[in-house]
């Protein structure tokens, strides 16, 4: 049959349904396909992700630890300044630019410390043209509150300079805690410390140089020095107020010290960093004899404690120059130091009271301070 019929009515030919509705004969049925963004991880391969994942763990892990690199490598610019006679300690008039210290030891020290009348009579302070001397009171037989001993404050006061200490002898023996430091005693530990030259008891394993500080001053960072470090955080919260120590050899304190005939120990304190040098005598650069004295000429610091990880400036100002020695305490006197390094007989109170005979050869002898600024 065709596709056209005739309207039996009109007998006019029209379409058939087939004709307005074609009848397909495909056995297919027609696909919608979507395609997947490349951006999409649904249409990555497994190839695919485990690539972009390694990827995006390293970007992660670099973003981290390439900053700490940077700043653990990171060190300051110590530009050569040049520098200015500012002060002078030196011959007769050495312990007029000192205040002497007679309150209570703070470190509770077997220890007296006397006034200026009382050191100059028992003869613990006293100068000559050429050097002035503290010491150890070393013939009262019985000291049973304490021995008699001297600390002094310089009455000026620094917040930077280079400081250039001419030492001829440095003091040692059991239970001594001698000290040549920097601090504002008022007001510590907001304003810093700066340990110079300390030890304990026979100081024969050599001089340790230490900063203290309040919270935000680490040295966990590059530092160019020939010490041994011990410590990175100086927070005196941490530690046991061990601060942050830099060791010299044995020859840089004591008995080992004194018998080559002493040596200059320079302290430069600037915004870039703290660093000092130790030259033992006969090796003491000719810009310091000369009061000329250039860091810069000097080659690696003995202890280096750089700006990097510590405003140095906001860290240490208002400090004194103080001497001392003081008689056990809070660090002569541990088990650690006067019994298992060093051997010191009885414990440290009564040996300290019953034998002065013991602590002749704890004194400190200076040629002279000199206190440089920049200019």
């Amino acid at each position: 049959m065709n596709n056209q019929s005739l309207d039996r009515y009109s007998g006019v030919s029209v379409p058939t349904l087939e004709t307005k509705f074609p009848i397909t004969t495909s056995s297919q049925p027609e696909q919608n396909t979507v395609q997947i963004p490349w951006y999409n991880p649904r249409g990555w391969s497994l190839r695919k992700k485990l690539i972009i994942g390694t990827i995006a763990i390293v970007t992660i892990l670099a973003t981290i630890l390439i900053p700490v690199e940077i700043i653990q490598n990171r060190y300051p610019n110590y530009t050569p300044l040049n520098y200015t006679l500012a002060d002078t300690y030196s011959g007769r008039t050495f312990f007029d630019h000192f205040i002497y210290f007679t309150d209570e030891d703070p470190t509770d020290g077997f220890v007296v410390y006397v006034n200026k009348s009382t050191a100059t009579h028992l003869n613990l302070t006293y100068e000559t043209e050429t050097s002035a001397i503290l010491r150890v009171d070393a013939s009262t037989p019985n000291a049973h509150s304490g021995r008699n001993s001297v600390r002094i404050e310089s009455r000026s006061t620094y917040d930077s300079g280079l400081f250039i200490f001419d030492i001829i002898h440095t003091p040692f023996g059991c239970a001594t805690w001698p000290a040549l430091w920097l601090t504002d005693g008022y007001n510590w530990p907001m304003n810093g410390e700066i340990d110079v030259l300390e030890t304990t008891n026979l100081g024969s394993r050599g001089n340790e140089i230490t900063i203290h500080t309040t919270k935000g001053c680490k040295m966990d960072v590059k530092r160019k020095q020939t010490g041994q470090g011990i410590f990175t955080n100086c927070d005196n919260v941490t530690n046991g107020n061990s601060g942050c120590g830099v060791i010299g050899d044995e020859n840089t304190y004591g008995e080992a010290m004194n018998t080559r005939g002493g040596g200059v120990y320079a302290l430069e304190l600037r915004d870039a960093g703290i660093r000092a040098w130790f030259f033992p005598s006969g090796a003491i650069p000719a810009d310091i004899t000369a009061a000329n004295p250039d860091p810069s000429s000097w080659g690696i610091a003995l202890a280096d404690f750089p700006s990097t990880n510590c405003d140095i400036a906001t860290h240490f100002k208002n400090l004194s120059i103080i001497v001392n020695i003081d008689l056990c305490g809070e660090l002569a006197a541990q088990k650690q130091y006067y019994d298992t390094l060093y051997h010191c007989p009885a414990t440290c109170s009564d040996f300290v009271a019953s034998n002065p005979g013991s602590f002749v050869d704890a004194y400190w002898e200076f040629r002279s301070f000199k206190v440089y600024r920049p200019y």
